[in-house]
């Protein structure tokens, strides 16, 4: 049959269903029509017919017969021309990778830099991961996030395998995560375990989250207070157990020890009284360490950024502390 074509499996794409394979490569494809084709045999793979939950592997051919008006044969839809803006951006964080190999990338991501865009959000990183293919085929994909004001580690997953497996880290809690911080005044108690439930609180436009013990969903961190500037401030490690959003903001808020720079959960208390400390967040996410499929251990730590480092040099905390066992 005239218009008949053959497209090898990818590496990367071992493993996926036949219609997922299918959806990737043309977004336009109805899923009713492809069912047909698969149904009366025109589509195949290595030459014998399969089901839309049928799993395809690297290097086998499917056969993808011609395609009605309208559904692209294109493997991937045109996206908008990058501005300038995408450019610089796309340029520092290629000066931020930690680490790379074929499966993962690991940035340290700014503070101020959404993970993800929104309706008044149009700078983001998710925008810019067309920079970050270094020769892949594809760009790396999000497979956890920070929060805009949050710095720091941030993996992305190289390969579609990858997703998987770190997805799958990251909810598991055998990830490490450990994070630092600067928090107003000194926790009680040095250091321990926050089990506290959280809630959406707030209307729209005000989003947050808050303890609530009747409706909340359980958030839990351990947190250890390493050193402390005259009962005014403290450098704080945590570890989140949990992934609740917002979670380490609203356990330290809960603590009473907000930290510096969140208005959003501690109000004006977030705030030290110190013209010289920078009115940004002060919560950077240090340490990630996660095991691979294979057993072999991965690791990162990214260095803190400039606003925390005026704020440890002010306080003269140290910032090549070891990382306590939480």
């Amino acid at each position: 049959m005239s218009g008949v074509r053959t497209q090898i499996v990818g590496r990367d794409e071992a493993d996926m269903r036949v219609d997922k394979w299918f959806q990737k490569h043309f977004p336009s494809l109805p899923f009713g029509r492809l069912a047909k084709l698969l149904r009366t045999g025109q589509v195949r793979v290595n030459s014998k017919r399969v089901k839309p939950g049928d799993r395809v592997q690297a290097g086998q051919a499917v056969r993808i017969p011609p395609l009605q008006q309208g559904e692209p044969t294109h493997d991937k839809p045109k996206s908008k021309a990058p501005t300038q803006a995408d450019i610089r951006l796309g340029d520092d964080l290629k000066k931020r990778i930690l680490y790379k190999d074929d499966d993962v990338l690991i940035l340290d991501k700014p503070a101020g830099l959404a993970v993800q865009g929104g309706s008044n959000t149009t700078k983001h990183l998710d925008g810019v991961l067309e920079f970050l293919k270094f020769g892949a085929d594809e760009a790396p994909r999000l497979v956890h996030r920070l929060d805009k004001d949050t710095s720091g580690v941030l993996v992305l997953a190289r390969t579609r395998k990858a997703a998987q497996w770190l997805t799958r880290a990251f909810r598991s809690k055998e990830t490490e995560k450990v994070y630092w911080a600067l928090v107003v005044g000194v926790p009680e108690i040095d250091g321990g375990k926050i089990d506290l439930p959280l809630g959406k609180q707030g209307g729209k436009g005000q989003e947050r989250v808050g303890v609530d013990e009747d409706e909340g969903k359980r958030a839990v961190t351990h947190y250890q207070v390493l050193e402390v500037a005259a009962n005014q401030a403290a450098f704080v490690a945590m570890r989140p157990i949990t992934g609740r959003t917002h979670q380490l903001r609203a356990h330290m808020a809960a603590l009473g020890t907000p930290i510096h720079g969140d208005g959003k959960y501690g109000g004006r208390s977030a705030f030290l009284e110190a013209d010289e400390l920078p009115k940004k967040m002060h919560l950077h996410a240090r340490h990630l360490k996660v095991s691979r499929p294979d057993g072999r251990v991965l690791e990162a730590t990214a260095p803190l950024p400039d606003h925390m480092k005026t704020a440890w040099e002010l306080f003269n905390f140290d910032d090549n502390a070891d990382l306590p066992a939480l």
